[in-house]
Formats: structure tokens, C-alpha cells, sequence
């Protein structure tokens, strides 16, 4: 079912921070910061050579970022993110086969324009999975 690896995610308390961090030491460019109101986060995007990495920072007083950084307080690993090619077909076989889909189980758009769900980690050895549609 799943595709290529899309990105890892790393919560971080201040974005500002982590982006100087990223491009000062490992001199990364690093996309424009996007705010992302349905999730509550604001993230940047990394490229790589296979793969990338978003940085986020929690958006607004509900934000799900805030309960991981509360356990975590320099941030770190919040979820990694695999394609499938038709999210829905994906969300039938999710729950067929018993997965917990985060949220009203229904895809919402992502950073990328992209619809995109998530997994519970309890399900999946405490590993926060995002799957994204290409």
C-alpha cells in the first residue's frame, strides 16, 4: 500500500531557532514557512537528495504539537510520512484492517496541497504515521 518515503517530521518549540540551527550547521536551504490552520502547526520543508525533512512548531492555542512538546521539550521525531497513490482506497483497507485513522477519519489537506490522514502510533509501535496522496 504504501509508496516512497515523503518526509520525517521534527516538533520543535521555535521554528525560528531550529532553522538557523539546520541552515548554519548543516547548510540546508529551507523553504518559505507555511501555516497550516486546519493542523495547527507552521512548517518548513527541508529537500534532500531522497527524501525531506519538516520542521513544525505548534500554531495557535489547540495545537497537537503542544501535548508532544510538553513530553518533549527540545522537540524531536513527531511522525514520519509515506505516499500512497488514492488516499481513500488507502483509509478503506486502513479500517478494514483495523488501524486507527486519527481525527474523523476523513483526509484533510496537507502542507503540500495533498490530501493526507494519520495513523495512530498505537498501532504502529508508537510511530505517529502520516500517509499523503501523489
Amino acid at each position: 500500500m504504501i509508496g516512497k518515503l515523503n518526509h520525517i517530521a521534527i516538533a520543535t518549540p521555535n521554528l525560528d531557532e531550529a532553522i538557523k540551527t539546520y541552515k548554519d550547521i548543516l547548510g540546508v536551504k529551507i523553504s518559505t514557512p507555511l501555516d497550516q490552520l486546519d493542523h495547527g502547526v507552521k512548517v518548513v520543508f527541508i529537500e534532500l537528495p531522497n527524501t525531506k525533512i519538516e520542521l513544525l512548531e505548534p500554531l495557535g492555542e489547540n495545537s497537537p504539537l503542544e501535548n508532544f512538546l510538553e513530553k518533549n521539550k527540545k522537540g524531536g521525531i513527531h511522525h514520519i510520512c509515506f505516499e500512497v497513490k488514492e488516499i481513500n482506497s488507502a483509509i478503506l483497507s486502513l479500517k478494514k484492517d483495523g488501524a486507527t485513522i486519527l481525527g474523523d477519519g476523513k483526509a484533510k489537506i496537507g502542507a503540500h496541497g495533498k490530501p493526507v490522514i494519520f495513523l495512530h502510533p498505537k498501532d504502529f509501535n508508537g510511530t505517529l504515521i502520516e500517509l499523503e496522496e501523489v
